[in-house]
This record gives C-alpha cells, structure tokens and sequence, in this order.
C-alpha cells in the first residue's frame, strides 16, 4: 500500500474535542445530509474516505487514480483477503482453487449465478479475458503476472506460468478486479479509460456523480442473498480533515478513518459514535543502508543502525506522539498480533519498549566511537549526527521525531529534521537521497511474510542512491545474498514449513542488521456513527480492515451493515 495514501488520507487532526468548537454549522452544506437517496424510507449512509477538493470521475479499476470504492464495491476479485487479522481467504467469484505441484498452473472455478449489474452472465470467459489483457497490456501489468489463460469450461478458468509462482496467489484472487469481457473486449485503450458507466458484479452501483460527492446505489441483482441491506452510500468530498470531525460528531458523515488525539474523549459524550483501532503499520525509520549503492551518513554503519534500536523509549513516542492508540512493534517488521506463527525467535516479537541508553553506548563504543566533548560519538572524524526528512503537515510524525531527538540525544546520537513537501520528501525517498526518513510499513497482498520481505529486503527490488526504487520498493537500498536466496526459496514452495525456515534465516539477518528501525504498530483509526447503520468492525471482530479509504475491504463493510433500527 501506498505510504501517501496511509499517511494523507488518516492524517493527523489537531482539533478540540467538544462540538461547541468544531464549527458544525457549515457541515449540513458541505455534506447535504447523510440520507439523500430521495426515496421516502430509503436507508443511506455517508462516507468521508479522505477526499479534499474537486472530484474527477474515474471508475477504471486498472488505473492508477480510480475512485476507490471502484475496487471492492463495484467490481470484485475471486477471494477476499482480511489483513486485518489473521484469517483464509473468504470466497467471492470464486469459490475454489488448487495449483500443479510445481505452481505452474492455477485452476480457478468461478461462483455460478453471479450476474454482472447490466444482467449479463459472468462465466470463466470473464476471468480468463481479464487475465489475459492484464498479461497482453504491459501498462496494466503492474502486478508481474506472468501467465495466460484458459476458460474450459462455463465454470473454470486455467493460469499457466512459465515458472513456478505460489506466491502469485494473493495478487492473482485478492488484489484483481474481474471484469466484463463483453464490454472491455469493445474499449480501445483500457489504461486510459474512465469507464464511465461501470458494469461489475459488486454490491453497488453508480447512481450519480458530482466534483463534490458521488452516490451508490444497491445492485438488485447482487449474488449474494439479502445483500447489501442499505439501499444508497454517498461518498463526499470536504475541505480538511478537521471539517470531517466536526460533520462525523453533526451526524453528517457516517464512516471515517482519522488520526484524532482526543478520540476516546469525544466519543465518550456522543452514544452514537463508536470506532475501531486497526494497528497494521509499521512506522520505521527507513535508512539509506548501503555504502556500495551510494547511501552517505552515519547510519550506513550497522553499528548505528542498532545504537538507535537500543535507544529509544517506544512507550514515550507511543503517548507524546502516537496517541497512546499504537501497539508493539517487531524487529522482524511482522506485525506481533497477527504474524506470531511466522516469527522464529521469541524475543523477536516485540520491540523493546523502554531505552536502553547504556546498550546503545556500548554498541557504539564497541564499534570504535569515542564521545566527543559535545557528548555526540564520532569516528574518524565523523560525528553520529543524522538527518531525518519528514513531510509538512504530518503532525504525528513530526512529534516522533521531536520526541526521538531527545531521546536519541541521550544516547550521544545526534539527530536534526527537516520537514519538507510530499513530493520532495517522496522524490528523496525513492532516489535514496537521504540519511534517514520516517515512513511506515504498508500491507502486502496478505499476510504470508514473503509481501513484507521480497519488497524491501530483495537486492532487486532496489537500486543505486540516484536511480530510482519505487517499482522494487527497497527503499533502504539493502542488499544481503543470504536473504535474497531464502526469498527465492520462499517463493518457489506452497510448503508452510519449509518457508518458516526461510523465513527464520531472512530475520536474522534483518533483525541484526536493521535497514528499516522499527518505532510502534501505529494506529488506524476508523469511526462509526450507528444512527444510521450497524454492523460496523469492532475491536473485537474485525471482520475486514475498517478503514474508510481501504478499497477491497469497502465492499465487506458495506454488505455487512443493517439499517439502524431493523
């Protein structure tokens, strides 16, 4: 997942809690009420996914700048992965699969009875045609799938690779859109396309667009029973973030996912709202690791790597910076809840939580750093003095840093910020023009360790400082043989144990030498307002990943609320 969609769509709020601040009087304006299907009795709900400013149109489930509710609410892939919580996958328009021994070929039988929203039948003619434009598009193929494939009968539709490819599973039925080869089969160019009326299988349908807000209306002939039971969604556009909160505490907005620091006291006198933490990003200080690829700084030396592990003070950064809402972090970059089967060594799970100022100090000076006068460590003639670049705006990160300057400061490491423009951050990022930068861990395609490790720790996903690494997404410019032959082994067996043991020896290596230093699990917050709809994700059953702005999981969500009242 994108690091800009995480951060900009649940950026930080730094609002007052009470409604008597928040300005409601221009919410009913902004948002023109929460029921606005203009059928008496009719239920509706809205929904701020994060979207500031003028609207474009674009329901092309392949492109980059969709609409989001494009995936998952109006066209739907075979499964349904939940990475919310440790799970199988839930059967969608597919309801089995199995691959050959080697992984050479996927066969996929697809949901009999499902009907695209303009009536049509689909069969296994649709999955293998959007299979196969993917494959014959290089444009749409952003994804690497290497297979073509073939429908052979009504019900069943063949993949064959021309190498082994388990771990093309996930993206294959989780991460793709099936679309209608009777009308992508007639559209010229399918990268460029708005797709205008979109024809898919999901449970809603476009019912009208503006540049402030778009509505969905319920698919009547939706393959799953009694489903969806809220007959409009309306997705609006605000101007802040801050606006947001003020219309989800007016009653105008229904469902949003916003950092909000005085959440618990603000819902605590509104018996109506409710919301859930969903902690799956790890907010890590990435480092330009290796020396070889270009990286210059400090932090090329392991040995600072792990000073700045030892040093800091989680439980301090989670209250000052995190909103006491983050969970522990792991070295590995697993995700402790959900991952704990895949993590090899105990003591791995967690991150320590508290300094250890006199361990970082050790590390260093075992290292050959001596303490300079101004208590800062240097070595030959070089000072353990670091710059990290955070973007403008994000106010929870920027309090992190603040807080691990001092914290950091004890430990004789000195660290300085700079705050900068997305796009100048984003650029410094992916060109590895930089020492240090704050940014997190996204989601993979599920929650198999092979879609946190192969991006980030394979030396092909990477490139030298200057060029750039965003295809890859090696950002740290990490290169370590050892993790890139246990990353191919990994990918070529569908056997748990034997990529366990893969695995075990890729974290050993990552844990020690640390190219991305894990800070906490930061949180995801998503808020509710059940005067409308219940049957939201709680704490308790997070039966999709809640957030607002998260696509697939849109069309679980939507199908799973009941009318207030029913």
């Amino acid at each position: 997942m994108s690091h800009f969609k995480k951060r900009s769509l649940a950026m930080s709020v730094v609002a007052a809690a009470t409604a008597g601040i928040l300005a409601l009087s221009g919410c009913s304006s902004e948002t023109g009420g929460s029921n606005n299907s203009g059928d008496a009795g009719a239920s509706a709900i809205t929904v701020f996914n994060g979207a500031t400013g003028a609207i474009s149109e674009n329901w092309n489930p392949f492109s980059p700048t969709m609409l989001q509710p494009t995936q998952g609410v109006i066209y739907e892939p075979l499964y349904y992965y939940n990475l919310a919580a440790e799970s199988e996958p839930k059967s969608l328009l597919a309801t089995a699969f199995s691959w050959n021994a080697d992984g050479t070929e996927l066969t996929i039988t697809n949901r009999e009875g499902v009907k695209w929203n303009d009536g049509e039948p689909l069969t296994s003619k649709d999955v293998a045609f959007t299979f196969n434009m993917i494959h014959d598009n290089p444009a749409l193929n952003t994804s690497g799938l290497n297979a073509t494939a073939t429908a052979t009968d009504d019900k069943t539709t063949v993949l064959k690779f021309a190498t082994s490819s388990f771990m093309q599973e996930p993206q294959i039925l989780g991460n793709q859109a099936i679309v209608p080869e009777h009308i992508w089969s007639k559209i010229a160019d399918p990268t460029t396309t708005i797709n205008e009326n979109p024809v898919g299988t999901g449970a809603y349908k476009v019912k009208s667009f503006n540049a402030q807000s778009y509505v969905l209306e319920k698919n009547p002939t939706y393959w799953e029973a009694g489903k969806p039971e809220i007959d409009t969604v309306q997705y609006i556009s605000l101007a802040t973030a801050d606006a947001a909160s003020a219309a989800l505490i007016a009653g105008k907005v229904d469902w949003m996912s916003s950092f909000l620091p005085n959440l618990k006291e603000m819902i605590s006198t509104q018996k109506n709202l409710s919301y859930v933490n969903t902690p799956v990003m790890t907010t890590s200080l990435f480092t330009c690791s290796d020396a070889a690829l270009g990286c210059k700084g400090p932090q090329t030396d392991v040995a600072v790597r792990q000073a700045i592990f030892a040093a800091m003070d989680r439980t301090q950064l989670n209250k000052l910076a995190g909103g006491d809402f983050a969970a522990p972090a792991s070295p590995t970059l697993l995700l402790p809840e959900r991952d704990k089967k895949w993590i090899a060594n105990p003591s791995d799970v967690e991150v320590p939580q508290t300094s250890d100022v006199a361990k970082a100090t050790g590390i260093l000076e075992a290292a050959g750093y001596a303490k300079g006068s101004d208590g800062i460590y240097a070595k030959d003639g070089q000072r353990v003095s670091l710059t990290v670049q955070v973007v403008a705006g994000w106010s929870d990160y920027i309090s992190a840093v603040q807080v691990l300057t001092s914290q950091l400061k004890e430990a004789g490491i000195e660290l300085k910020s700079v705050q900068l423009s997305y796009n100048e951050w984003s650029g410094n990022q992916t060109k590895g023009t930089f020492e240090l930068t704050l940014d997190s861990i996204g989601l993979g395609a599920s929650d198999n360790p092979y879609y946190t490790y192969q991006p980030r720790f394979n030396s092909s996903t990477t490139a030298k400082v200057g060029e750039d690494a965003s295809t890859g997404g090696n950002y740290a410019r990490y290169q370590n043989k050892i993790v890139d032959a246990e990353l191919a082994k990994a990918a070529a067996t569908s056997d748990e144990a034997a990529q366990k043991a893969s695995y075990a020896a890729i974290q050993k290596e990552v844990v020690r030498d640390l190219p991305y230093i894990p800070i906490y699990v930061n949180s995801t917050l998503s808020e509710f307002n059940t005067d409308r709809a219940t049957g939201w994700p709680t704490n308790d059953n997070k039966y999709a990943f809640p957030a607002s702005w998260k696509s697939w999981d849109n069309g679980i969500v939507l199908k799973s609320l009941t009318p207030a009242g029913k």
